[in-house]
């Protein structure tokens, strides 16, 4: 049985200081399914990524990524004739970094109701989606639906990272309907301090919240009771994938039937991996890391 589903698109990343000056740059993959289906595997969890990837090179990086970190790729399909998407990535002294998506048309993007399999949706323990995927167009948003759907109607448990990105979005109503939308048919959210407004609808006592609160944190309220736990103290090197790091060590730790101030300690743990390393995803930790 597979213990997280995931689907979304992987895409090449760029990164580099400011671009017009600088002569170098760092070459990887990178996605927010893509980093939790690796987290999640490397640390002896069955994984699963549905996903479209370009006939290019950097689609068989992303692929050999992923096979080569043992995530189950059955159902990832190339799609001849396109390209896979492209972020570049430019870092700014105390600042965010500054994310240019080079994605129209991209293969990641084609991912249609289609391409879901229910049946092995419907086998796995857990389905984790994210509003990144929901908001790459319409066919995209209703492949994410036909797998939550699979998922209700098999009574697997549906996690769901919100991941606001205003540019994905013709309006922040329609952004609204759909993560609510979205966010009401989980059973496990994931989201931002700042997101709490786009999904109120779902902030029912019943569902288990995980909310990131920056510098000062992470909380959760599970079975009506808030836990919370303090973030990391380490030397930053980049930020981003530390939100998919986060749901990960948290989704990793509630399949090991931990306490949820036990899953927030495992999440708070991994993303403080992930933003000391320079990429989303090579820095996270084995489980043999955890525990030795």
């Amino acid at each position: 049985m597979t213990d997280v589903y995931t689907l979304g698109e992987a895409l090449g990343v760029v990164s580099s200081g400011r671009v017009r000056h600088e002569s170098e740059a760092r070459l990887d993959v990178c996605g927010p399914e893509f980093t939790l289906a690796i987290a999640l595997a490397r640390l002896g969890h069955r994984s699963a990524y549905l996903g479209k990837l370009g006939a290019d090179e950097l689609g068989a990086r992303a692929l050999t990524a992923l096979r080569g970190e043992g995530v189950d790729v059955l159902d990832v399909r190339v799609a001849e004739g396109t390209r896979t998407g492209l972020v570049l990535r430019e870092t700014r002294v105390g600042r965010e970094p500054r994310m240019i998506h080079y994605r129209a048309g991209s293969a990641g993007s084609l991912l249609t109701p289609g391409n879901v399999p229910i049946d092995r949706i419907a086998a796995a323990k857990m389905l984790h989606v994210t509003g990144i995927t929901a908001g790459l167009g319409r066919n995209a948003l209703e492949a994410v639906r036909a797998a939550v759907s699979a998922a209700r109607n098999a009574d697997v448990v549906i996690s769901f990272s919100v991941e606001y990105v205003p540019e994905l979005w013709p309006s922040v109503r329609e952004a609204e309907e759909v993560l609510s939308e979205l966010a009401c048919a989980s059973h496990l959210l994931f989201l931002r301090q700042d997101e709490l407004d786009l999904v109120k609808p779902a902030l029912a006592p019943e569902r288990e919240v995980v909310v990131d609160r920056g510098a000062k944190g992470a909380s959760v309220r599970a079975d009506r009771m808030r836990y919370d736990v303090q973030g990391w103290q380490v030397p930053i090197v980049d930020t981003s994938g530390a939100g998919e790091a986060f749901a990960a060590g948290y989704i990793s730790a509630a399949l090991d039937g931990l306490t949820p101030q036990e899953r927030l300690h495992r999440g708070a743990l991994l993303s403080a991996a992930a933003v000391t390393s320079a990429s989303d995803w090579q820095g996270l930790p084995t489980r043999a890391d955890l525990y030795g």
